[in-house]
Order: C-alpha cells, then sequence, then structure tokens
C-alpha cells in the first residue's frame, strides 16, 4: 500500500514539475517577443524601469500625465511636490514618489530623444 502511494506522489511531483517547466518556457518567449517588438528602446525603457524601480505607467499615474510632454511634466511636478511639503501638512512619502516619477519621466524623454535620428536641413523643409 505504502509503494502505491509513494508512485503516486512520484508521479504527481513529475506532472506538476513538467507543468511548471512548460509554463516557465511560454512565459519567457513571450517576454522575449515583447522585448523584440519594442526593439532597443524598449530595452532602454526596461532598464529604466528596474534602475527607478517604477514602470513607466506608474509614474505617468502619479504626475497624472497622458503623454510625455516636458511643460505637462514640469508643471504637474511643481504643483504635487508644493502640495505634498512637508511644512504645509503633506506627506514625505508621497513627495518622493512625486520625485522619483518626474526622475523617471525624464528618463524616457532623454531615451526618446536617442531614438529619434536628428531632421536634417532639407527634411526640416519640406
Amino acid at each position: 500500500m505504502a509503494k502505491y502511494i509513494a508512485q503516486i506522489i512520484v508521479v504527481g511531483a513529475q506532472v506538476v514539475g513538467r507543468a511548471f517547466t512548460r509554463a516557465l518556457r511560454q512565459e519567457f518567449a513571450a517576454s522575449q517577443a515583447a522585448a523584440d517588438a519594442r526593439g532597443r528602446g524598449g530595452q532602454q525603457s526596461a532598464a529604466a524601469s528596474s534602475i527607478s524601480g517604477m514602470s513607466l505607467q506608474e509614474a505617468q499615474q502619479i504626475l497624472n500625465i497622458s503623454k510625455l510632454s516636458p511643460e505637462e511634466i514640469q508643471k504637474n511636478y511643481e504643483h504635487l511636490f508644493k502640495v505634498n511639503d512637508k511644512a504645509v501638512g503633506g506627506s514625505f512619502y508621497l513627495q518622493s514618489k512625486v520625485v522619483r516619477a518626474k526622475e523617471r519621466l525624464d528618463e524616457e524623454l532623454a531615451i526618446q530623444k536617442q531614438e529619434k535620428p536628428p531632421q536634417t536641413q532639407q527634411q526640416a523643409e519640406t
């Protein structure tokens, strides 16, 4: 009887192990495909997200930004930074999140600027 229970446990562990391995491979393949689709800029953006600890979407939500506009980022940053100042009863934690969000968005703007080839005089005139 114990022999059968041991066999059932071993077979069950093998099935779960294979399923886990298959799921891991699929996730890795999907991740690679997404990275390839985003191209080089996507890799830089992902690196910036991992370094700052904040995704681009999270930074946009914190600063209430829909598109990456330097003027809008600066305006919302200044407002939220002042509102969350500890001297006026704000939260240092929220203020630091606002600073990190601005840093992340500034990094993304720099990445996008690198990706765009500079316009030649001829292209600018047409």
